[in-house]
């Protein structure tokens, strides 16, 4: 999510129209929550029905297989070379700015007065005033919240990384002669990993659960950490690129036979299609390690597939493209207000909730890109955004 990028000497375009259409998907799965997919989000209108619930619902499973994961490992990937170029002084202080101030905005600008406004609207419920309310807030250790956890993780996650090169790690880059390109077979043990580790995880914290005062959710982080790692590594290796076309082609039709056939399939025997899915979400249960097993193997096949159909397929840009990957990140961070703001405009606007769903992801997702490019045109924005 950094700028790095961008000013690349070798830019890589394809990867830039991945993150961009990645955080469409973040901003549809808000969206899909709002008019009745399951999870958690600001604001939700009136429980949909049966169709417009498993369809969003099944939306929002899909995604959450590989979005987040997919943006930490293109994350990671520019972090080596970030590092390299600006030595760890500089490093720090980019990612103080370009992640530090959005995180630190959101949290104490944004999120506090989009709740109260929510509250004064009847979303939420709050007593007392608007100060009450922003005291108890400040004086509360609350972090990350809203979709601003992901850039709080990427922040910590960079730390981390630089702790790491400074403790003596200086990984030299790789060539082609090293032939040490990902194989069915290693990406099979990573999806297996993944999900043995999520497994496990959850037996402690199902689905649900969240560290309140980081506002991380553990039970899919296992997936972001390995990610991020995968990225720095892939860097050096040259992953992204060298990925073979046939393994990347594989990829979206085993992909697309999770989704089509397996999923059915593990939601019929595991009672899901009956409405209980309390079984899935953590503890000893069948359906709690099938589910992981195919979150993460789906989330492998996507994020390898995806790569290596864009590297081949959209590795151009038009002036549109440009212009969204170009706002991609300053869009994420304002993406919250924007959505929730246009839902409640239009909340007494009453349309099927699958067919209201679909027109409002076709206006209020480019007013977040065109509320981003205006934001940015103020000097010194770009500085951070």
């Amino acid at each position: 999510m950094s700028s790095d990028a961008a000013s690349s000497k070798s830019r890589l375009v394809f990867i830039d129209n991945l993150r961009a259409v990645v955080i469409v998907l973040v901003m549809m799965v808000h969206l899909s929550i709002t008019y009745g997919g399951e999870g958690g989000w600001y604001y939700k209108e009136a429980k949909a029905d049966t169709l417009t619930g498993l369809v969003l619902t099944t939306h929002n499973i899909i995604n959450q297989s590989f979005f987040m994961g997919c943006l930490f490992l293109i994350s990671g990937y520019f972090t080596p070379g970030s590092f390299d170029r600006k030595g760890p002084r500089r490093f720090l202080i980019d990612r103080l700015v370009r992640l530090g101030i959005p995180l630190l905005l959101y949290d104490r600008v944004m999120y506090p007065f989009i709740v109260y406004w929510l509250g004064r609207h009847g979303v939420v419920n709050h007593t007392g005033s608007f100060w009450d309310w922003v005291g108890w807030y400040y004086t509360s250790f609350q972090i990350g919240q809203g979709p601003l956890w992901f850039v709080e993780a990427l922040l910590l996650f960079s730390f981390a990384y630089a702790a790491w090169r400074l403790a003596g790690r200086s990984p030299t880059q790789a060539t082609d002669s090293d032939g040490k390109r990902p194989s069915a077979l290693s990406l099979t043990l990573l999806a297996v990993f993944l999900g043995i580790i999520t497994f496990l995880v959850r037996l402690q914290w199902p689905i649900g659960w969240s560290f309140g005062p980081l506002n991380f959710q553990f039970p899919f982080f296992p997936q972001y950490i390995v990610m991020f790692v995968l990225g720095t590594i892939a860097y050096r290796r040259q992953w992204l690129t060298r990925t073979p076309k046939t393994m990347g082609r594989s990829a979206l039709l085993l992909g697309a036979g999770f989704v089509f056939v397996l999923l059915p399939v593990l939601m019929l025997l595991g009672g899901a299609a009956k409405g209980d899915v309390s079984r899935y979400v953590g503890g000893l249960h069948w359906q709690a390690l099938a589910l992981v097993l195919w979150e993460q193997g789906l989330g492998v096949l996507l994020t390898v597939g995806l790569i290596v159909l864009f590297r081949e397929r959209l590795n151009r840009q038009g002036r549109l493209a440009r212009a969204a990957s170009d706002n991609s990140y300053a869009a994420y961070v304002i993406h919250a207000p924007v959505l929730v703001v246009f839902a409640l405009l239009v909340r007494d606007i009453h349309l099927y909730p699958l067919l209201k769903f679909a027109l409002v992801t076709l206006i209020a997702v480019p007013l977040c890109f065109a509320f981003a490019a205006l934001i940015r045109r103020v000097p010194g924005v770009q500085r951070v955004l």
